[in-house]
């Protein structure tokens, strides 16, 4: 009979940043452990249950045994399987008492050729397990694959010696009214769990059923057992207590406080209105980061002298619990007063000579020699866009001051403000606003998805930045492996192709890496990253288009032939995407790989074509009609039209196909065999001016 099962581990407070990794986890566990076995029917459905005292699953439709299964083992060759006399071997009497089946005669054996041996065989119907069986295999499995990410080492009342993420108290495990009967940690299932600590109306809450657990939890344990509902709680009361204000509320401080309460409650704090000349970026994030508080921000973005706590305990007077989180939060806020008072008593450009006590990397060198390669590589950058005196001179001082903030108490404190304070520091220490801006901006896009730097002189500091990490890094031996990336060299990567491409710098990618490259001539340790790192990158920009909706053969088409310059490739991918849409562009492509093809088996350098050479009319036509519109193409692509230049080539689709209907590339004469792969080298050149249109051929 089918029935809802529910599992779970009642647990001291579980760490909440590890929280949603471990209900997933031990819900997938479960989940998997129970459908190998085959107890889960077709419809089941599945719902986890996460508080920072209780990791459960609920899954509908779980049989109470699974269903016997045919089964065939094989056993073992027949010439091992038979002695001299054609009677059981000693192997095969072992192997048959080793998988249960010690009595059984020869000719209950199937004899089958398998492979280039004959072999024996047995076919017998296996009982389906008792859920009892299935769910202590499953349990086991879960526990024993949970990421957790340090284990607890604590004794059962009787001694024994257990490891989990935190003691564990309880273990329900129910089907529909049933207890099924299993342990883990030391613990034997039952049907009763705990409700909130303080809230509860009862100290023990027994579990009649299987799919009532969250229902009892909420009524008799004042307990929101889905993590989701709890989270959305938090979310729309946090809203409502703000106003008309708005909340600072990233995700992540919401999981890790919603992983914190099992029965949340917001309520206003006030902090002193003198804290507010700090940065409020500071004052967020030692709210934030320290507290679990959310701060809020009034409709100019300033930030408010007030702030919301999220409280796992309702009560109608809370001033308690206000007065004691206020008094909490003016200490952490005094330091970040202190720290910012402290810091402005030195200049970044005095500290930016501190930077050579600071390791970079030991391969490497410091932060000075590092903003030595970054001010170098940036300069010549703004010399390559042009760049006028002025910001020349800002791009210069950015590159210098970049990383001084580095040296402050304030990003000391809270290393997440680098590039923030700095942008502070730079405003009050009386530098160029394109400078303070670059403090800020050269660690732009930190993510996927963010912005690119504003100014000029942030993105030429930002671009400087990412390519001598990418290059230094690289050709120190230590380019991303697997999952590991510690130096965010993809995330660089990321930030230079698409600042490349959104703001269309007419910059070489063989230029940047060339000039980055010298930089390190005199490191023994280094060793130019060469065509590796080029790839690395292009490898990026596939992903960026990917992500855009493009098509893997419109991405390879501007991709595959390593444009050197970025600045035109979005214009030059929608104009292939829209040429893959013609009636024309499948036979083309398709016409262009042959041509590729035949080129590359060709050993023949360029030569003129010569009409008089030609037999066929279709030369003749073919070799006009590139002729005409080899000059339309080039002209569209002078422009950037490449649209109109890929549309252009479509004309040419009738003589491309009559030339390989009705003439043989490959003529026993030389001069004409020559002749003709001319032909096709010179409309493999118009044909591949935009894009290699071969990528988008039919594989």
């Amino acid at each position: 009979m089918s029935q809802p099962l529910l599992v779970e581990l009642f647990t001291e407070e579980l760490p909440p940043k590890a929280l949603l990794k471990l209900s997933d986890a031990f819900s997938t566990g479960i989940v998997n452990g129970l459908k190998s076995r085959d107890f889960l029917n077709e419809n089941y459905t599945v719902t986890s249950y996460a508080t920072p005292r209780r990791l459960a699953v609920l899954i509908t439709d779980v049989r109470a045994t699974s269903p016997d299964q045919q089964c065939r083992e094989k056993i073992l060759p027949v010439s091992i399987g038979l002695d001299a006399n054609g009677n059981a071997s000693k192997p095969l009497l072992k192997k048959l008492a080793a998988i249960g089946f010690p009595d059984l005669a020869l000719d209950q054996l199937e004899r089958t050729i398998d492979g280039k041996a004959e072999h024996f065989f047995y076919s017998y119907l296996a009982q389906g397990l008792s859920l009892q069986a299935g769910l202590q295999y499953a349990v086991e499995e879960s526990i024993s694959k949970l990421p957790i990410p340090k284990l607890m080492t604590y004794q059962r009342p009787d001694g024994t010696p257990v490891q989990f993420a935190r003691p564990v108290h309880g273990l329900v495990a129910l089907h529909g009214e049933q207890i099924i009967d299993v342990s883990i940690l030391g613990l034997k299932s039952r049907r009763s769990t705990q409700g909130h600590r303080f809230l509860s109306t009862v100290k023990n809450i027994t579990l009649v059923h299987a799919e009532d657990y969250a229902q009892q939890l909420f009524d008799e344990g004042k307990i929101i057992a889905n993590f989701d509902q709890r989270k959305e709680k938090i979310r729309a009361e946090l809203l409502a207590m703000a106003g008309s204000d708005q909340v600072l509320m990233p995700e992540a401080l919401l999981d890790e406080v919603t992983a914190l309460v099992e029965w949340p409650v917001v309520y206003v704090c006030h902090f002193e209105k003198q804290f507010l000349s700090v940065p409020q970026e500071c004052l967020v994030l030692t709210m934030q980061t320290n507290q679990k508080y959310f701060a809020l921000t009034g409709e100019n973005g300033k930030l408010c002298p007030r702030f919301l706590i999220v409280s796992n305990i309702e009560t109608t007077t809370p001033e308690h619990i206000i007065r004691g989180n206020e008094t909490v939060v003016r200490p952490r806020l005094s330091d970040a007063k202190f720290f910012f008072e402290q810091d402005q008593k030195k200049t970044l450009a005095e500290r930016a000579g501190g930077l050579a006590n600071v390791i970079y990397h030991n391969k490497l060198g410091n932060q000075a020699q590092r903003a030595e390669r970054v001010q170098s590589l940036a300069t010549w950058i703004a010399r390559e866009l042009d760049a006028d005196v002025a910001i020349t001179k800002s791009v210069t001082r950015a590159a210098q001051l970049a990383k001084a903030d580095l040296l402050t108490d304030m990003v000391g404190e809270f290393p997440e403000l680098q590039g923030i304070m700095g942008s502070y520091y730079a405003r009050l220490d009386g530098e160029d606003e394109q400078v303070a801006l670059a403090m800020i901006e050269h660690y732009q896009p930190r993510f996927a998805g963010d912005e690119l730097p504003s100014s000029v002189t942030g993105t030429i500091v930002a671009l400087a930045d990412k390519i001598e990490t990418l290059v230094g890094i690289w050709g120190i031996g230590m380019p991303p492996t697997g999952d590991r990336d510690p130096f965010a060299l993809r995330r660089h990567a990321l930030g230079v192709v698409r600042m490349l491409i959104e703001k269309q710098l007419p910059l070489t990618l063989s230029g940047l890496l060339k000039n980055a490259v010298a930089l390190f001539s005199d490191n023994t340790a280094f060793t130019d990253p060469g065509e590796a790192l080029r790839s690395f990158i292009y490898d990026r920009l596939r992903g960026i288009f990917k992500e855009r909706g493009f098509s893997s053969s419109e991405i390879e088409a501007v991709v595959a032939p390593e444009p050197d310059s970025l600045a035109n490739i979005m214009a030059r991918l929608t104009a292939v995407k829209s040429f893959a849409s013609l009636p024309e562009s499948a036979a083309l492509a398709a016409a262009n790989k042959r041509i590729t093809n035949i080129l590359k088996k060709s050993e023949q350098k360029s030569t003129a074509v010569l009409d008089s050479l030609f037999q066929e009319d279709a030369e003749y036509a073919l070799f006009q009609a590139t002729k005409a519109v080899t000059i339309k193409v080039k002209n569209a692509y002078a422009t950037d039209d490449f649209n109109g230049a890929l549309h252009l080539l479509a004309t040419i689709s009738p003589q491309v196909d009559t030339f390989f209907n009705d003439v043989m590339v490959m003529a026993d004469e030389p001069a004409l065999r020559a002749n003709r792969i001319a032909l096709l080298g010179m409309l493999h050149e118009i044909l591949n001016q935009v894009a290699d249109i071969s990528k988008l051929a039919a594989y």
